[in-house]
């Protein structure tokens, strides 16, 4: 079986999902517009490749991706895993244009950060008529470093009533930096955590703490971002780093890396979608390619074999940290 459509049990449920899952910002449109039949054929791939995880929210396209994804896997016979987030509700505001990452986001709908138990309730009710469903899987709080309290006091008791009633399976977090996602996941009850960018060839820090207390308490890691939002897929100038142009430094190391791994005929994206996996927190690596031929792609480098010494080597060279298991 390739690696892409090997499933894994979650911890802390009942759920198996795929070690590769398909993340579907692209799917709203993040930078470039994307046709309905473009993303038809993005999720019909990763059905056909047998990945079953996909990661969805209220905010890529204000709304278009959960429609796309929801049309299509609504239809699906066989089983899946969906993942949305809530934190954002989508409120009609006239006159304001498609926000910029988003260009296909609809006009007049804007997502407003709402972490109130009112907020929350309505972002998940609003997500299940979005994706045409009876349940979510999955439900991530998103983005909510500038909202800690009303994560762990408001946002949670709510998910949790909504997974006594079976209408979720799980609950967890999804977010880009550690500490935040770190004090959440120890003052709630949480079963997984979507952690952005912090455990990839440029940036390991989710290991120092996170990963240990995951393990710990069986609360599973899904890794996205592994690309670092680009600067991983090609180092040169001009390239972002966790959505934001990326420094002279970051691009230098990162060229580094791949000028390491080219002298031992390892593609640098191979080697930075199949590092996360490395550490026993992570369940699954999560990408967001933009067509079929990207997540086809993807999937043939995440599954590509790779010498076993690479990472040791890379470790001795003072390229990446150590494991710390």
């Amino acid at each position: 079986m390739p690696r892409y459509s090997e499933k894994v049990k979650l911890k802390r449920s009942n759920l198996e999902v795929t070690r590769f899952a398909l993340g579907t910002a692209p799917l709203g449109g993040l930078f470039a517009s994307v046709s309905d039949s473009e993303g038809d054929a993005l999720l019909n791939t990763a059905l056909e490749l047998g990945i079953n995880y996909f990661d969805t929210a209220p905010q890529y396209g204000h709304g278009v991706a959960e429609i796309r994804v929801g049309k299509v896997l609504r239809n699906v016979k066989t089983p899946f895993v969906i993942e949305t987030k809530v934190g954002r509700v989508l409120r009609h505001v006239e006159g304001v244009e498609p926000e910029k990452w988003f260009p296909d986001a609809p006009r007049d709908i804007v997502p407003i950060y709402d972490y109130t138990p009112e907020g929350i309730r309505r972002s998940f009710d609003e997500s299940l008529e979005r994706l045409g469903l009876d349940h979510i899987d999955i439900v991530l709080m998103h983005d909510a470093e500038d909202y800690i309290p009303e994560a762990i006091n408001n946002a949670f008791p709510v998910l949790a009533d909504l997974r006594s009633q079976g209408l979720i399976k799980a609950i967890g977090l999804g977010m880009n930096y550690v500490d935040p996602a770190l004090e959440i996941m120890k003052n709630t009850d949480l079963d997984i955590a979507l952690i952005a960018g912090r455990f990839t060839l440029l940036d390991q820090v989710a290991q120092h703490d996170l990963f240990p207390y995951a393990l710990k308490n069986k609360i599973d890691i899904s890794m996205g971002g592994v690309l670092n939002s680009g600067v991983l897929a090609n180092p040169v100038a001009g390239a972002t780093y966790n959505y934001l142009p990326a420094s002279d430094e970051i691009i230098a190391r990162a060229k580094k890396i791949c000028d390491f791994l080219k002298e031992r005929d390892v593609p640098l994206i191979a080697a930075a979608l199949q590092f996360p996996l490395r550490h026993p927190a992570v369940t699954s690596v999560l990408t967001g390619p933009r067509t079929a031929a990207e997540l086809r792609s993807n999937a043939e480098d995440f599954n590509r074999p790779l010498p076993e010494s690479i990472w040791s080597e890379l470790e001795d060279a003072g390229l990446i940290e150590k494991i710390q298991a």
